[in-house]
């Protein structure tokens, strides 16, 4: 859900404003957290989204996406071959699904962003090591965060891992600014070259979520206005989380306090 961010000013936020994004980023994480053992087949992705939307009204949170730009759902919920904005509904969960279950909260005006990978039941090999290559390249660009690095480093870390597994990174979206605004500048692109771009500044707070697919690279949207898929059908891949930029390097506000990856079995 990326808005136009090219004119605006990147915000540098002072170090009492991590204060916010630690209770807002942790908030995502234990909905993502709660809704794991809901994960099963039988289950529908609508049923998926009202129970992180109950769980996050209750702990005091909005859901960020919820009437942004008229969608109507707390969650995206992206399954197999759907790339990314997948909407809830009626649809059954199977054994053997592969799905990404992406939330926003807003708590006390902060926003915590994030997205993780879930498996129905078995799951197979391919789609394990998908999962695995998109998990690692998250960290890989994350790992590349520190001051004075730029944004095409984060995007190169990233998209050489994804393509020497010999999967396809997504262009077409990318992660973003986030902190008083849901969307904000600068884009974080999921490739790159490094030293090109933005340099990174201490107080910037930042997505990292890049999307692999396990085929091409390229993505339709569906005529619903948000669903895009892999345009060769081949599944898909998806992780996220909401870091803030330090002086050392980066803090990550979106970790599971229950220690769950998104991995398979982790």
């Amino acid at each position: 859900m990326n808005d136009t961010r090219a004119e605006r000013r990147i915000t540098l936020h002072a170090p009492e404003d991590f204060a916010g994004m630690r209770a807002a980023g942790r908030l995502a994480a234990a909905t993502l957290d709660m809704i794991t053992a809901q994960v099963r087949a039988g289950t529908t992705t609508a049923e998926l989204d009202r129970l992180c939307h109950a769980f996050i009204l209750r702990q005091g949170g909005v859901p960020a996406s919820l009437g942004y730009r008229g969608y109507a759902h707390a969650t995206c919920i992206s399954l197999n071959h759907v790339v990314c904005h997948g909407i809830p509904g009626g649809r059954v969960l199977a054994e053997g699904d592969i799905l990404n279950i992406d939330l926003a909260v807003i708590l006390d005006g902060w926003h915590g962003d994030s997205s993780r990978m879930y498996a129905v039941g078995r799951i197979g090999t391919r789609a394990a090591r998908l999962i695995a290559v998109a998990h690692e390249a998250m960290m890989r660009g994350i790992a590349a965060v520190r001051p004075g690095a730029t944004l095409g480093d984060i995007g190169f870390a990233m998209q050489s891992h994804v393509e020497a597994a010999r999967f396809a990174m997504v262009r077409d979206f990318c992660g973003h600014g986030l902190g008083r605004r849901y969307h904000d500048a600068p884009d974080v692109l999921n490739h790159g070259q490094p030293g090109q771009g933005r340099r990174l500044s201490a107080g910037m707070f930042l997505t990292i979520e890049p999307m692999v697919n396990a085929g091409r690279a390229e993505v339709k949207v569906l005529a619903d206005g948000w669903t895009a898929v892999s345009r060769d059908r081949s599944l898909s891949a998806q992780f996220e989380h909401s870091i803030g930029v330090t002086a050392e390097g980066c803090e990550i506000f979106t970790l599971s306090p229950a220690g769950l990856s998104g991995l398979p079995g982790g």
